[in-house]
């Protein structure tokens, strides 16, 4: 039994209300150091899971071909959108009214990097599928901890909106799981590796995007990690 997406479902949980319970309470200082600390973590754990990489070339075309499909299909703008509706809903239910239209930006081009870093990063997906495929549960263990505090500064400017992604995220990273189990008798120790170095650069991608260091397009990179292991079967088998 998968155990990796209930833990850091209820990380989200309990950092999301405790944070919006908390609102400016939370010293400036804190909110403005720790996104970059979980940045930097989000760093480590992606140059971890690249150095195993059975085929570079593998994960670089996985990575260029995601991007293309991504923008093509324009992910991240619609998670933003889900992301608006939810912000909205949550509005309503407690009485708050609508937001002007230029804090709905503001809150939307905040929020698209909440729910991108919770639903949709490479931690989250590819944590999903690893522990699906051999149940290691590491890099969701390790994504709850980041994710218990990034939930908790988020929340003290966006509201309890930011507790809500917990349920879409516990969906997702349990069908990822699922479906990654079923897989497993397919896949090789090679493919394996290759899908592990693409995680790999997307977490380098999510690190570099919460340090404010490149603006990344995250979520439209996600599909490379489909690709990953086919394109690594066809290469071994040809090259």
């Amino acid at each position: 039994m998968v155990i990796g997406p209930f833990i850091n479902s209820a990380a989200i949980l309990l950092g999301g209300i405790g944070g919006a319970a908390l609102g400016d309470r939370i010293p400036a200082s804190l909110r403005k150091t720790l996104p970059s600390v979980f940045g930097l973590a989000a760093l480590g754990m992606g140059v971890m899971l690249t150095v195993r990489t059975a085929h570079l070339p593998v994960a670089v075309m996985a990575l260029l071909l995601g991007a293309v499909i991504g923008e093509l299909c324009r992910l991240e703008y619609w998670i933003g959108r889900v992301g608006n509706a939810v912000r909205l809903l949550v509005e309503r239910r407690s009485g708050t009214g609508q937001a002007a239209p230029a804090d709905e930006e503001a809150f939307l081009d905040r929020y698209v990097v909440v729910v991108v870093l919770f639903c949709a990063s490479g931690a989250g997906v590819f944590g999903s599928m690893q522990e699906g495929m051999t149940g290691d549960a590491s890099v969701l263990l390790a994504k709850a901890f980041l994710d218990l505090f990034t939930a908790a500064i988020f929340a003290s400017s966006l509201g309890y909106a930011v507790a809500v992604i917990a349920a879409p995220q516990l969906a997702i990273q349990l069908m990822l799981a699922l479906a990654a189990g079923f897989l497993m008798p397919l896949t090789d120790a090679g493919m394996q590796a290759d899908f592990s170095g693409t995680g790999g650069l997307l977490l380098l991608a999510t690190g570099f995007r919460i340090c404010g260091m490149l603006n990344l397009p995250v979520a439209n990179l996600l599909p490379a990690l489909v690709l990953a292991m086919p394109l690594s079967a066809l290469w071994s088998r040809f090259f």
